[in-house]
């Protein structure tokens, strides 16, 4: 009996050492609807796959692992109330933002630095209150765009049909170091 008890009271500490020790949705990565309940729903389920992914796990694995997990805790009711869209959602865009983290790290080690040198003068205005976040993001965006092409003129070409525009080509991953900058300024 006593060596029961000490088997189950280590195994439940590395249990909770393991939950404890679970990556976090990076909260760059998220949707712009997501609000910050939805977003520790889906932790509590995907943390463990981030974890996977993190350490290797494909994109499509990890995908199909997270979206069975959704659906059987929509199917039983453990969802908070949340759809299956808006949990999936947010697994999706964090299981991307691992695998890309795990297949290039060096890309965000080297472009953190370049990206806080480009949207410098927009972190200081959201640190100052001067604009709101959806305002930042967008600025951030169009300073990003113009490090490419300082010609560019976001006016003049979001107000084209899409098929019209002449949006100079940036890597995305660069947007997702930028909102994770402008997140960190109000920590």
């Amino acid at each position: 009996m006593r060596k029961l008890s000490i088997i189950l009271i280590a195994t439940s500490i590395i249990a909770s050492a393991i939950t404890a020790n679970a990556a976090p949705v990076p909260r760059e990565s998220v949707p712009c609807n997501a609000t910050e309940h939805q977003i520790v729903v889906a932790e509590s389920y995907i943390s463990g796959i981030l974890d996977e992914v993190k350490n290797g796990m494909g994109f499509a694995d990890a995908k199909a692992k997270s979206n069975r997990i959704f659906f059987n805790a929509w199917l039983n009711g453990q969802t908070s109330g949340y759809s299956y869209g808006e949990l999936t959602a947010i697994a999706n865009n964090a299981i991307f933002q691992y695998r890309d983290m795990y297949l290039r790290p060096n890309f965000y080690i080297e472009n953190e630095e370049k990206v806080r040198a480009i949207i410098a003068d927009v972190i200081t205005q959201y640190a100052n209150g001067e604009i709101d976040y959806a305002k930042a993001e967008f600025n951030a965006r169009v300073k990003i765009y113009q490090s490419v092409n300082p010609a560019f003129n976001p006016d003049e070409e979001f107000a084209k049909d899409t098929c019209y525009r002449d949006i100079p080509s940036v890597d995305n991953s660069l947007f997702t170091i930028a909102r994770k900058l402008i997140l960190e300024t109000k920590k």
